[in-house]
């Protein structure tokens, strides 16, 4: 059914879904409403293949022009690119030591070739001056009447002008900017433990309402992410997944991290389990997209090596396609290739790379050659 239907949009160029349908942002530029939209049209027919710091760097080989593991590998950039702001943006480079000025122009790069860009953010602890992970409360200090408020009110401003920068002539670049992501583990100082619901919430509410409401930043979709394994997949699940859910005004993205269910080793969960519990938690995401007309994504995933030859077509694509009728997200985002070890793409010469192509080969999965411009009408599929 999914494949008959992606065929028809193609073919016949309609939409399933209506104009009506509009971002959390009621300014939302035309480009940030057409590509919300295209999402929803992609959820419904495929789902496209993002990778971290794709054209940053990858196996062997760092801020090469041109270059991706994923081109080198599939013959395509990915369709989704995933960049990363922490750790403040007053310093010249990232968490990953990418160049904040290389990103906004590989930013740029991907746009004009059709591609989409998500945004996270792993911020320091402002009070301590530490990193994402360090746990110190800090989260009241940052709130409005918190010591740091200010000091916090500096980076979105920082944030506001990278944002700003993200344009071409006079047309701003849509982005997709997920912030405070895994809220609901206590690995960052925003995470559960860390500081109580209530104040996640507000950190949030201020982050948007700040960039859309006092920096005038309306070329931006908000992803909301907590993960997976801090949330039983039981009849409490749809319950938990709202833990720190600021509000459908705040929200476009319905998605979720999900590293556990996709052949993690050392755990105490076959891989059957895994399985299972990777399609409920799909299944869920949908429901809940579906329920608030928002657009469900696997926003971050990855199995460190890649160390299952078909791991691609196992574990990510088969079950996705089995249950076509229920699963309807709009991407998966890889995480980073940061050496022979630590990575989560193939890279040219992995015992990975024929699934890989098969992967890409399949009609379901979209890369950045299958797009056509996703920022116009029912433009986004090939």
């Amino acid at each position: 059914m999914r494949i008959f239907l992606m065929l028809m949009v193609c073919y016949l160029g309609f939409s399933v879904v209506t104009l009506s349908q509009t971002p959390a942002d009621p300014k939302a530029t035309k480009k940030t409403t057409r590509l919300f939209q295209n999402l929803k049209i992609i959820s419904q027919t495929g789902f496209m293949v993002g990778h971290q710091d794709d054209q940053a760097y990858g196996v062997g080989w760092k801020a090469q022009s041109g270059r991706s593991d994923i081109l080198e590998t599939a013959g395509s950039y990915p369709a989704v690119h995933g960049w990363d702001i922490g750790k403040r943006l007053i310093y010249d480079f990232n968490i990953d030591t990418v160049d904040f000025d290389n990103m906004v122009r590989w930013i740029k790069q991907a746009y004009l070739r059709g591609g989409i860009n998500t945004i996270s953010w792993h911020l320091d602890n402002l009070t301590t001056g530490g990193n994402s992970w360090d746990k110190t409360s800090s989260v009241k200090d940052i709130l409005p009447g918190g010591s740091k408020h200010m000091l916090f009110r500096q980076e979105l401003d920082l944030l506001a002008l990278m944002l700003n920068q993200l344009k071409l002539g006079f047309s701003k670049i849509p982005v997709i900017f997920r912030p405070w992501h895994e809220h609901n583990g206590g690995w960052f100082w925003w995470g559960k433990g860390n500081c109580t619901e209530e104040e996640y919430i507000a950190l949030f509410r201020f982050t948007v309402e700040y960039l859309r409401d006092q920096k005038h930043i309306h070329h931006v979709l908000y992803a909301f992410s907590p993960d997976r394994s801090q949330w039983r997949l039981d009849a409490t699940a749809k319950e938990n997944y709202f833990y720190g859910y600021p509000g459908d005004d705040y929200v476009d993205i319905i998605g979720i991290d999900n590293y556990g269910d996709v052949g993690r080793k050392g755990g105490p969960d076959s891989p059957e389990i895994q399985r299972q519990r990777f399609i409920t938690s799909l299944k869920l995401l949908t429901e809940i997209a579906r329920e608030k007309d928002k657009v469900a994504a696997l926003t971050e995933t990855g199995l460190e090596g890649v160390a299952q030859p078909r791991w691609f077509t196992e574990v990510i694509l088969n079950p996705i396609l089995e249950n076509d009728e229920e699963i309807d997200i709009a991407w998966v985002l890889l995480w980073r290739n940061a050496n022979t070890t630590h990575h989560y793409a193939p890279y040219s010469g992995h015992s990975s790379v024929p699934d890989f192509q098969l992967f890409e080969q399949d009609p379901a999965t979209l890369f950045e050659k299958d797009l056509r411009n996703p920022y116009k009408r029912n433009k986004a599929l090939k």
